[in-house]
């Protein structure tokens, strides 16, 4: 998430939470962006964000890392609120068949609503879109 504008640009969906999807994420985010320079990406402290794999991305595109203390929950505040989104208006709304149409819900909130259409406080009352526009 870029805290400046809101807007989601790296995410990524698999079976389980390895280092790989960490860096996927990371990936697609840097994409977006446009290899950015000067940007520090905020974790938490799990697995996937202290592996080799996810370190070795981050040196290659030239991005700070950083890590919240242990028990420090505010640190990623910005994201559990992002999530408990997702989770109300994706997740929790039917059973889902396959993690591909799962998948596909995903993308289409984040990028059709998420994105586009909800207006943030913090913004100004604009969408993400709007508000980097």
């Amino acid at each position: 998430k870029d805290v400046h504008s809101n807007r989601i640009v790296g995410y990524a969906i698999d079976s389980r939470m390895k280092a790989r999807l960490a860096v996927k994420a990371l990936e697609m985010a840097v994409a977006h962006r446009g290899n950015p320079t000067d940007v520090i990406v905020h974790s938490d402290r799990g697995s996937q964000f202290r592996s080799r794999r996810f370190v070795k991305a981050l040196k290659r595109h030239g991005l700070r890392g950083s890590m919240g203390r242990v028990g420090a929950c505010g640190d990623n505040a910005a994201m559990e609120s992002f999530f408990s989104l997702l989770q109300k208006n994706v997740l929790d709304r039917h059973p889902w068949g396959t993690r591909h149409e799962l998948r596909l819900a995903i993308v289409r909130w984040i990028e059709g609503i998420y994105h586009r259409k909800r207006r943030q406080r913090r913004l100004g009352r604009l969408t993400p879109v709007e508000f980097e526009t």
